[in-house]
């Protein structure tokens, strides 16, 4: 996101509490040759940005986690100039994904997470859109839009390939760190049945409905 924004601003800077992901993040725009990028490494909730510096905030499914979403904007708030701009991309709720039907079919066979259940600080955490301005809100922030946007989402070459990638997703194997191989097994030949049915000359594609959140610094 941050190179994607380097593209069409001044200056562009990301912030994100992985060392790796930033070191990566650093090597691929320096190949890509933007100069115009910067990484921090923080949480957005409480790193100390200048105040009124920037002209607007962009995130793609990043903002869900925050302890605190109301001291995490409000502190985003802080950072942007006066009518500064705030975009981000957030899941619809868990039902709502062509994912849900795969996690169905391993599910069958080994235990996962009710990743429907409404959370406070998990994927699903803006899946409520009263809830998404009711943040916002006392956030500091006001024209807030919230719009259905579906789009799909690239899991793999054939079912093989995007259910060894499900298989390897850190929070899969955290999951099923204490199921049995066997049980395991089972589950991956099923979700490369389910997958199965998204896959396309292009690969497996799977429907993802998120939401378009934007809003302005009041």
């Amino acid at each position: 996101m941050t190179r994607l924004a380097a593209r069409r601003a001044q200056h562009a800077v990301g912030i994100d509490l992985s060392a790796p992901m930033l070191e990566r993040a650093r090597v691929t725009a320096e190949a890509e040759g933007l100069p115009n990028v910067t990484h921090v490494q923080g949480d957005a909730q409480v790193h100390a940005f200048e105040p009124a510096t920037f002209d607007v905030a962009v995130s793609r499914f990043g903002v869900m986690f925050f302890a605190d979403p109301v001291a995490a904007f409000t502190n985003i708030a802080g950072a942007l100039r006066p009518r500064g701009r705030l975009a981000f991309v957030c899941p619809q709720s868990f039902d709502r994904q062509d994912q849900a039907r795969v996690f169905a079919a391993v599910a069958q066979h080994a235990p996962l997470p009710d990743l429907t259940a409404a959370s406070a600080g998990g994927p699903a955490s803006f899946a409520d859109p009263a809830r998404t301005r009711s943040v916002l809100s006392a956030a500091g922030f006001e024209e807030i839009e919230v719009t259905p946007l579906d789009t799909e989402q690239g899991w793999g070459r054939d079912p093989s390939d995007a259910s060894e990638f499900l298989f390897g997703w850190g929070p899969m194997r955290h999951w099923l760190r204490d199921v049995p191989e066997e049980a395991v097994g089972r589950a991956r030949e099923a979700a490369t049945e389910a997958f199965g049915a998204y896959a396309t000359g292009e690969g497996v594609r799977l429907k993802m409905s998120c939401w378009l959140v934007t809003a302005t610094r009041a």
